[in-house]
């Protein structure tokens, strides 16, 4: 059988985790001089605690070579293969230190999944799925490496201060932001974020508007399933949301999952994405 791993920054639910036998190893978060582990020893609602009641600015960082190697070889001599899907190797330098350790071990493959949040954990279901009809670690990593380019994720943020606070947007961008209630959609594009559309009005409005131009006439679009992944939005936004996704997409299974402590550290709540899969690259 083979064994499917992940980072923690892939963002799937516990329940599909269990289900589909998928084992994470969290990446660092650090506020100040503290060091957590992401999913482990702090959650979202802790690092929203940090920052908007004690101020503190929460940081990332990368699982290193030692962490995934002691990891692997917990699963390597159990199973014919293991397949580790990483963060995009652009945002981190995960895929590198994978890579490193996989070096030890002849069968371990690390898949750079030049995406983040469910970008990647969409990869990661599917390769589950593979895993579980049987196929062999080199054809599942020949689709998940052909799958890569035709991920489409983005996410729409409601305000910049977390961005500002982490050195990613200056306090300019984010008092005028604010002022004039824009709220920016951050696009993957080529493993790198980029800006998008700046949607303006309440976040509600700006979500339709934005599940609309991502769904509405797209004839490249593989409807087997979409994420929708989340920041701490009310549930009435998240109901609004998948009605929305429903009304302008096809997709046969339509999943919502919390963003973890990766995403919320450095985009805050009411951060909100719908991540799918397209026939074709883009």
């Amino acid at each position: 059988m083979i064994k499917i791993t992940a980072d923690s920054t892939c963002d799937l639910s516990p329940e599909i985790l269990q289900s589909m036998e998928i084992t994470l190893i969290p990446l660092y978060i650090l506020v100040g001089e503290e060091s957590f582990r992401d999913g482990v020893d702090i959650a979202p609602k802790d690092i929203f605690n940090y920052v908007d009641n004690e101020g503190k600015i929460c940081k990332t960082a990368a699982i290193n070579a030692y962490d995934y190697e002691s990891f692997f070889t917990e699963f390597a001599s159990k199973h014919e293969a293991v397949i580790h899907i990483c963060i995009g190797s652009v945002f981190s330098s995960c895929y590198q230190n994978a890579s490193l350790a996989a070096k030890s071990f002849d069968n371990v493959y690390v898949i750079d999944s030049q995406n983040l949040s469910t970008g990647s954990g969409y990869l990661v279901y599917e390769a589950a799925l593979l895993a579980r009809e049987g196929k062999k670690a080199e054809e599942i990593c020949v689709y998940l490496e052909e799958f890569v380019p035709k991920m489409d994720a983005s996410f729409v943020i409601e305000h910049l201060d977390y961005l500002h606070k982490g050195g990613r947007c200056s306090g300019l961008e984010a008092f005028g932001a604010r002022l004039i209630q824009i709220k920016p959609c951050i696009e993957v594009l080529y493993g790198k974020m980029v800006v998008g559309k700046k949607y303006r009005g309440s976040f509600e409005r700006c979500l339709e508007q934005y599940v609309r131009d991502r769904l509405l006439q797209q004839d490249n679009i593989d409807n087997s399933r979409v994420f929708i992944t989340y920041s701490a939005c009310p549930e009435p936004t998240l109901a609004k949301v998948e009605e929305a996704v429903r009304t302008y997409g096809d997709f046969k299974e339509v999943i919502q999952t919390k963003a973890g402590c990766t995403v919320c550290s450095h985009c805050g709540p009411n951060t909100l994405g719908i991540l799918f899969k397209r026939k074709n690259k883009k």
